[in-house]
């Protein structure tokens, strides 16, 4: 499938608002990406990561936002910390990495993305014709998954994203149906990784106004709940004002338990920021997302990466580390800001958190593909930096991150198309090109 232009996902970032503290934003708002990106305003089009470590949440008083949108008002609320058993590190330069692509030799229809499901050595390719197809020891084998009779993958729509729990037995799969909306739905999977299509139950429905900004990305968090990605809904400019309202599950991160709760398909969870605000939806984890085709959770620290498309200036990278929440309750600005630029007039600017890296468009791109933090042990000099890349222009980029701040940014390959960087069952990082490719970034 040919993406829009890198929009979607991939945008245009620019910072929102002061580059200081990190703003939580519990607050009801009255009214109120295509599949790797998309930029002007198409679309375009989400990765898996192994599950990171065990989370509890600590709640703590943080000031709560009220009023029509986003405003303040002197109520408090609780905010959850998640303490993880893993201590984070400083990252410490090791010189300049060099990297190179080791591509697989065998080609995909439409790849958007690469799940991994833990303590399994294959590879579940996501294609967005409707197909999920395991890649073992650089051979593909027959699809476990085959949805094409409930998806049409073009633009930004199609099979978008694939997560798998922590023992491997169930999926969730996230698509576009033949209408165009939004399906969220659980498959139970055999040992061999086949997908049980007896069992597909449908876990959630979203409706989608538009055809592009459907987001895509759908992510076993560490506590063990599904987070979903959410873009605005489409067409340009966010015209319904969407992703600051609470009341509409577009351009949102959601986060909810998937398991059935007695009559209801999936239930929300208790800690869930918006779940006690009047007229806003319970699942809303995060706001003010246009279109974040690709996120993930870095797996040692639990932090959440976004990469949010946008819209024709600025493309953008967002983090919520977890020592602050990991994004519950955040807003990430969109349509307020695109990046740190100031938007639409009409929405408020207050408590919008700024992106920890933003580009304009031009040579380096105009559509941001996500994105993971390197962990693997084959390349030192790249251990801790966020990688990404663009599906306008190919190239892929690596931002170094030091205590919790940015160190540089460097470019590090090309990729044609690019679409989603992935850990992969190896651990090292993967590079997916909707052209039909995917490569290993390997030392240079």
């Amino acid at each position: 499938m040919t993406p829009h232009r890198p929009r979607s996902l991939h945008s245009r970032s620019s910072r929102r608002g002061s580059p200081g503290r990190r703003t939580l934003i519990l607050a009801a708002t009255a009214s109120l990406l295509a599949l790797t990106a998309c930029g002007d305003d198409d679309g375009s089009p989400g990765a898996t990561v192994a599950p990171g470590p065990a989370v509890t949440f600590a709640t703590t008083s943080v000031p709560s936002t009220g009023g029509t949108s986003t405003g303040g008002s002197d109520a408090s609320s609780t905010t959850a910390a998640p303490v993880t058993s893993a201590t984070a590190t400083t990252t410490v330069p090791l010189g300049d990495p060099v990297v190179a692509l080791a591509p697989f030799e065998t080609t995909f229809d439409q790849p958007v993305d690469v799940a991994v499901r833990p303590g399994d050595p294959a590879a579940y390719v996501v294609e967005r014709t409707g197909r999920v197809v395991p890649l073992r020891d650089g051979e593909a084998g027959a699809a476990v998954l085959d949805i094409t009779d409930l998806t049409e993958g073009e633009g930004e729509r199609g099979l978008l994203g694939v997560a798998f729990t922590a023992d491997g037995s169930t999926a969730y799969v996230n698509h576009t149906d033949n209408g165009g909306d939004t399906v969220i739905a659980e498959y139970a999977v055999a040992a061999d990784g086949t997908f049980d299509a007896s069992s597909r139950r449908v876990v959630l429905t979203v409706e989608q106004p538009y055809a592009n900004h459907n987001g895509g990305g759908v992510v076993i968090g560490p506590d063990g709940m599904l987070y979903i990605g959410m873009g605005d809904g489409g067409a340009a400019d966010d015209p319904e004002r969407r992703s600051l309202d609470v009341s509409s599950l577009l351009g949102k991160m959601l986060r909810i338990d998937p398991r059935p709760a007695g009559d209801q398909p999936y239930s929300i969870p208790a800690d869930n920021p918006f779940v006690d605000v009047p007229g806003a939806r319970g699942e809303i984890w995060s706001v003010g997302l246009r279109n974040p085709w690709r996120f993930s959770f870095d797996a040692p620290t639990g932090d959440l990466w976004i990469a949010d498309v946008g819209q024709n200036e600025v493309e953008e990278i967002d983090v919520a580390w977890a020592a602050d929440g990991a994004g519950r309750g955040f807003n990430f600005g969109w349509s307020a800001f695109e990046g740190t630029r100031r938007f639409n007039e009409d929405q408020p600017a207050d408590g919008a958190i700024p992106p920890i890296h933003e580009y304009e468009h031009g040579d380096r791109g105009c559509s941001v593909s996500g994105g993971a933090r390197s962990r693997g042990a084959a390349i030192p000099e790249l251990a801790g930096w966020y990688v990404y890349g663009d599906y306008c222009s190919g190239e892929l980029w690596g931002l170094e991150i030091v205590d919790r701040g940015l160190g540089r940014v460097l470019p590090l390959a090309q990729q044609p198309e690019v679409v989603a960087v992935r850990v992969g069952p190896d651990g090292e990082l993967w590079v997916v090109s909707i052209g039909g490719q995917i490569a290993r970034i390997v030392p240079g």
